[in-house]
């Protein structure tokens, strides 16, 4: 678990985690057609609060960390594909 990730990890994983998002959430859209900058809430990928719990649940499995619901940084970590990569990198034990 290294303190800061790289820019260079942070964009290795953009492609791996937006496959992942797209077949944990059955999503109809190709994972190279998400936005890394796009917020994952609301306007940009739309999903709800169910989605994101199901998410963390693969994250924790695939990647071997918790992301806790009662996390007060949910919402930076989840606002985008790229903040969600960055906090992967950072934390991942596998």
């Amino acid at each position: 678990m290294s303190a800061q990730a790289t820019p260079e990890a942070i964009a290795a994983l953009l492609p791996e985690i937006a496959e992942l998002v797209v077949s944990a959430l059955n999503l109809e859209i190709g994972a190279g057609d998400i936005d890394p900058e796009a917020p994952l809430f609301g306007e940009g990928l739309g999903l709800d609060s169910i989605d994101i719990l199901e998410l963390a649940l693969v994250i924790s499995k695939r990647y071997g960390f918790q992301l806790r619901s009662d996390n007060e940084d949910n919402v930076r970590i989840f606002s985008s594909l790229r903040a969600l990569a960055a906090h992967i990198a950072t934390h991942r034990t596998k």
